[in-house]
């Protein structure tokens, strides 16, 4: 049937023009090649559709029948072929994007209004996940990770400036404890771990050349960034989270924050998609608003 659907479309052109002359000439094919795929359609259907004499070409009986059911159809295929089309050329329809949920408080939220205002032909569908994914395999659209788990064939465009982990603590859980000075004296702390779906982030310290990694020992482990800090909010031991994220509480002074001479800077957040060819107006306006310049 798929096979048909180009031959149907030029069936109805035929009875259209009431001409193969001036149908191939609409088609761009020889009349001929036209007359040709009409005799191979009727072959198929079993059932002649068009009746010919050297002056004119006209709808059977059968062909009429299938003209009334088949021209509704064609034209809401090309009005939905038209619809489509404009997503090049108008920023409109709906972009599926996958991000964490910090990516989505420091980079999505505070532009999404200025998005809104600005493009209010696209809706974005928001999915929160701390994981790498497959966007081609999830039917996303875009994505938005740290650059190091982002996979080598995607393009990607910087969202955020350079980052930095924090390691925090209260001042409360700091009266109790004394406070790390090297990666090594995190085996003496509760440390609130973080885990992705595939296994538990190990803690990553550099210095000079020294490099250190230490996988966190506590009383709890969470898969959700905020549910951490939260955690050593209560007092139960430190953990890790972006600094820009936390800024707020360390000024305040609710988190203090220790080790900062061993966490070095890395290059952040970047929105990540599978290809620049015919791409939607509605991701080039969602990669332009999000965009940062390095």
């Amino acid at each position: 049937m798929r096979n048909d659907l180009g031959e149907l479309a030029t069936f109805a052109i035929v009875a259209e023009e009431r001409s193969f002359t001036r149908a191939a000439v609409r088609l761009g094919v020889s009349q001929s090649a036209l007359s040709h795929s009409m005799r191979g359609l009727e072959k198929r259907l079993g059932l002649q559709l068009l009746a010919r004499t050297t002056r004119s070409v006209s709808p059977t009986a059968a062909g009429a029948a299938l003209l009334q059911e088949l021209s509704p159809a064609l034209e809401r295929i090309e009005r939905a072929v038209a619809e489509t089309s404009k997503q090049r050329e108008r920023p409109a329809g709906r972009i599926r994007l996958i991000i964490p949920r910090t990516a989505t408080q420091l980079v999505l939220l505070p532009k999404l209004a200025h998005f809104a205002r600005t493009y209010p032909e696209i809706v974005l569908e928001v999915t929160s996940s701390n994981d790498p994914v497959d966007l081609v395999a999830g039917e996303f659209d875009a994505g938005v990770q740290i650059g190091e788990f982002i996979q080598r064939d995607m393009i990607a465009v910087p969202v955020t400036k350079q980052m930095r982990l924090a390691v925090v603590g209260t001042p409360e859980y700091f009266r109790r404890h004394k406070p790390p000075r090297t990666p090594q004296d995190l085996k003496d702390h509760a440390c609130i771990g973080f885990r992705f779906s595939n296994g538990l982030y190990r803690w990553e310290f550099e210095k000079g050349r020294k490099v250190l990694t230490v996988s966190p020992q506590g009383p709890a482990t969470f898969d959700d960034p905020d549910l951490v800090i939260q955690t050593v909010l209560h007092g139960v031991g430190i953990g890790t989270s972006l600094e820009e994220s936390l800024r707020g509480r360390i000024a305040d002074g609710s988190l203090i924050e220790v080790l900062r001479d061993w966490c070095p800077t890395f290059p952040g957040y970047f929105l990540y998609y599978p290809s620049r060819r015919h791409q939607p107006a509605a991701l080039a306006a969602l990669i332009d608003t999000l965009r940062i310049a390095r």
